[in-house]
């Protein structure tokens, strides 16, 4: 795998905090930019905002109708003149905003951004059409099961508000105002924590002095004040009269940070994250017990996850839990086998060629590496850690990945599945 010439990466932080990270690709002509804002859904439950879930979102949407010196309709012709394709949403802890284009328009693309970022309209009369939109986009969740399981289990697992669903509730959007909406922007949108992750056709001073110019007043703010508050249950079932029965899992992992950050990502993607991981074939493949089934990892800086789903009908629901968990099990008596881990560096390696690629991709992985880590991994450096892995310390870490007490089990479907016992209670609700 080639690596960049670290040479080519750079970095500046302004007087207000704005963290700018930057990477010339030789021979592409596109340029990319990600930019991540700390207004994510968890801020909704900061001190002094306390809101429904649901503004996070509705402000990334909110944000973009009309900015500056145009309104809605002139923004999104300016953004086609430009060739840009772009995309704005809510995560747990950012909103994120990204652009691509061809190198020579990225300025005037950035130009167009500061003032969806620091000068957006936020007129009231478009509130309702915004929350119609995710009213619309909450009602398709009830006929997406296995993307409303995993919301519900993240609601679970991780400690409020870390776990919020980024669409927000029915309940908390319809009660939005947009006195409310304003102050969840007024309080997240601010330049010290922001981070902006550009890549591809650049010249580094210019974009330097063009962000400096761009957003150089952005005027910094203090941070909202967020407090974990217990999640739970462990084990739940959530009643639907469905055909089918979902089944989601979730375990703590090691973060990003963590020494043992590889050996996790290594564990999860052997028992779920490819077509020939241990669950693909021993829920699927043998036993024929569902057609979608997978493990995955999510990070965040202070806590991380290994997310494991199954949707089967109701009559194979009961076993094909029992799979899983029996693999997961597995996962931990007996640890990873060489040939196991090689195909799985395989596919990471890919992966990471692939984005290499793109240079949207590699916007992203400048500002998350940045946000982490406060650096930028080569990627040499991710396939030497990679190639370094062995059987004995995967399995170590799997050995103690799969604690029992640790593990949440959620279910939805029109009947609840037998589980192992937990420290919680359980229960079946209807959220």
């Amino acid at each position: 795998m080639t690596d960049a010439d670290p040479s080519t990466i750079e970095q500046h932080t302004y007087a207000n905090g704005l963290v700018l990270v930057a990477e010339t690709m030789p021979g592409v002509q596109s340029a990319a930019f990600t930019m991540l804002l700390p207004a994510g859904v968890a801020y909704e439950g900061a001190e002094g905002l306390e809101l429904g879930g649901g503004a996070a979102t509705m402000a990334a949407e909110w944000i973009t109708r009309g900015a500056g010196p145009r309104d809605s309709h002139e923004l999104v012709t300016a953004l086609d003149h430009l060739g840009v394709s772009h995309a704005e949403g809510a995560q747990t802890l950012h909103t994120s905003l990204s652009a691509a284009t061809l190198g020579r328009n990225l300025e005037a693309a950035l130009e167009i951004f500061a003032d969806v970022v620091l000068r957006p309209h936020l007129d009231d009369e478009e509130v309702e059409p915004i929350r119609a939109l995710c009213l619309q986009n909450l009602r398709s969740l009830e006929d997406d099961p296995g993307t409303k399981v995993i919301y519900e289990l993240r609601r679970r697992h991780f400690p409020d508000p870390w776990g919020r669903p980024s669409p927000g509730t029915p309940e908390g959007v319809a009660a939005l105002t947009p006195e409310q909406i304003r102050s969840f922007f007024t309080a997240t949108y601010r330049p010290n924590g922001a981070i902006l992750g550009v890549a591809g056709a650049i010249d580094w001073p210019r974009l330097r002095d063009a962000v400096g110019r761009l957003f150089g007043d952005w005027t910094a703010r203090p941070e909202p004040r967020v407090h974990a508050r217990p999640a739970g249950p462990r084990r739940d079932h959530i009643l639907r009269e469905t055909q089918q029965i979902q089944i989601a899992l979730a375990l703590p992992a090691a973060t990003v940070s963590s020494p043992d950050y590889y050996r996790a990502r290594a564990a999860v993607a052997i028992l779920g994250g490819y077509s020939s991981a241990r669950l693909f074939t021993e829920v699927r493949e043998k036993r024929g017990l569902c057609y979608s089934v997978y493990a995955t990892y999510e990070g965040h800086r202070d806590r991380a996850a290994l997310l494991a789903y199954a949707g089967t009908s109701t009559e194979r629901a009961q076993q094909t839990l029992d799979v899983m968990l029996a693999e997961l099990d597995r996962l931990g008596r007996e640890g990873v086998a060489l040939d196991e881990l090689e195909t799985m560096r395989a596919g990471l390696k890919s992966s990471l060629i692939m984005a290499q690629e793109s240079s949207m991709s590699r916007s992203g992985a400048l500002a998350s590496d940045w946000y982490f880590l406060g650096r930028v991994r080569p990627l040499a450096e991710i396939a030497g850690q990679l190639d370094a892995l062995t059987p004995e310390e995967v399995s170590t870490y799997a050995a103690g990945l799969v604690r029992p007490d640790d593990l949440t089990i959620l279910t939805l479907g029109p009947t609840a599945l037998r589980c192992p016992k937990s420290d919680q209670e359980s229960g079946v609700r209807d959220p």
